[in-house]
């Protein structure tokens, strides 16, 4: 317990390798398969790899971070108009996650958007409990096309790095891209306060965790928090880069990759003394794409056959507590 909690080792930013990922854009087998033995070789370690040149317009990440900073600036009374209503869209206030059962509540706050569908969208009335209208506040009418154009942006980037992990594992480039029609992926603005002094060793911004799904795409502002357990059991710090992003891969992706990519433990700590602001946007294919363990020849399967969105589903339910309600419906 000391040592998972322990102060983060001050390291050289390349313990965490800085990949340029311009090669991807061409498509090619030999890109993907150069650019993806070096981010292989990222995950089967420490699980996280910053990339350069990932084609997400360096004006609409500011956009974004400059629209994120106004919406938590609202009074909470405004912010909660668009509180969860059953799906996991809209404002979680402080207090509302739980990534660690060993920590205190998580010191942040987040606004929660997915792929923009509308009242009346088939799947959502049928139930997919990982669907859902978003939960636009009418008082930033300008937050919806900007976090759209976002989510959109990410997409054509993690698809093109998930697509050279799968040549990385001598599987077809399309592995675990080819159900994204309907993708239940998640984009999060996160915002935490500073953390105050005193706090105690089980007060986080985000406690340790491991990201539920299959890879997730993080711009972290230039204050720093984040740190990552290496396999010497040291917290390593992921000092901020302009011009980067994190990437990480999920449970999902480790199980999907029969456990050569590793989902890493990660941790926020803020004790800068300013406020933070992340934006994670958390990638996933459709909510019934079958996620069934790719195999190397002779290599058996670690894991039986699993629905993405039933899987994801059943790991919220047990992080926030919105989930945990007595009115709020089955999702």
């Amino acid at each position: 317990m000391s040592t998972a909690y322990a102060t983060a080792k001050q390291v050289a930013v390349t313990s965490i390798p800085v990949i340029d990922i311009a090669p991807l854009q061409s498509n090619t087998h030999a890109d993907l398969a150069s650019v993806g033995a070096q981010m292989r070789a990222a995950v089967e370690d420490i699980g996280f790899f910053y990339v350069k040149n990932h084609s997400v317009d360096l004006a609409l990440i500011e956009r974004v971070n400059s629209l994120a900073h106004q919406f938590f600036a609202q009074p909470l009374t405004s912010k909660l108009q668009v509180e969860p209503q059953g799906r996991h869209r809209g404002y979680l206030k402080i207090g509302e996650a739980k990534m660690s059962a060993k920590a205190k509540t998580d010191l942040k706050e987040s606004f929660i958007w997915g792929i923009d569908v509308p009242e009346d969208d088939a799947d959502y009335l049928a139930g997919n409990p990982m669907m859902g209208p978003n939960r636009w506040p009418a008082f930033m009418p300008e937050l919806r096309p900007a976090l759209n154009a976002y989510m959109t942006a990410c997409h054509v980037c993690a698809q093109r790095i998930l697509r050279a992990l799968a040549v990385s594992l001598n599987a077809d480039e399309d592995t675990f891209v080819k159900r994204f029609t309907k993708p239940i992926s998640r984009g999060a603005l996160v915002h935490y306060p500073p953390q105050p002094p005193g706090a105690g060793e089980q007060q986080f911004g985000v406690a340790p965790h491991t990201d539920y799904g299959v890879i997730t795409l993080l711009h972290q502002d230039m204050v720093g928090g984040l740190q990552v357990f290496s396999r010497q059991r040291e917290w390593v710090t992921a000092h901020p880069i302009a011009g980067t992003l994190v990437i990480n891969s999920g449970d999902l992706l480790g199980r999907w990759s029969n456990d050569h990519f590793r989902s890493n433990s990660h941790r926020v700590v803020n004790s800068s003394g300013r406020e933070r602001l992340s934006i994670a946007m958390f990638v996933d294919p459709d909510f019934d794409t079958p996620i069934v363990p790719v195999t190397a020849p002779g290599e058996a399967a670690k894991y039986p056959e699993v629905s993405c969105g039933d899987y994801i589903a059943a790991r919220f339910d047990k992080s926030f507590a919105y989930r945990q309600k007595a009115d709020t419906p089955p999702a």
